[in-house]
């Protein structure tokens, strides 16, 4: 699949959903999405283009918590980044496992350095800190 018809599909895809989109480079693209469209998003770009899934990482900007998702298409030389951004007082997205398993562990690390709730994840527990670590004390997170 070209590059143009990947952008274009994901406009279209996200429709009103598309905060922004920015073309960085011949082998860059950014989407800031709202979340409620992430999911069909992210099984367009794993299912239909066969994306690779390479990370996704999250940052507290103090207001907000940022996610970023980042999709390879290697045969093109093409990496999608899809940005979520979720307000501090609502810190809960779906989670992506059900589309494609190996979100799992990263879904489990932010959840715990950063305190972002992934509704459907299948197992929520501690990966990184210890089992006794006090509830509601996030790592990364900047409050």
């Amino acid at each position: 699949m070209k590059r143009q018809a990947i952008i274009e599909n994901i406009k279209v895809r996200s429709g009103k959903d598309l905060v922004e989109f920015v073309d960085k480079s011949k082998n860059r693209a950014y989407f800031t999405i709202n979340k409620n469209t992430l999911p069909q998003i992210v099984k367009y770009l794993f299912n239909d283009v066969k994306a690779r899934f390479s990370t996704a990482s999250g940052v507290d900007t103090r207001n907000a918590v940022e996610i970023l998702y980042h999709f390879s298409i290697d045969e093109i030389g093409f990496i999608v980044t899809l940005r979520v951004i979720l307000d501090k007082s609502n810190l809960e997205i779906d989670s992506l496992t059900p589309v494609m398993k190996c979100a799992e562990w990263i879904e489990m690390e932010m959840h715990e350095m950063l305190g972002v709730n992934f509704k459907g994840h299948p197992n929520l527990k501690h990966l990184l800190l210890k089992d006794d670590w006090p509830e509601g004390n996030y790592p990364l997170r900047r409050d």
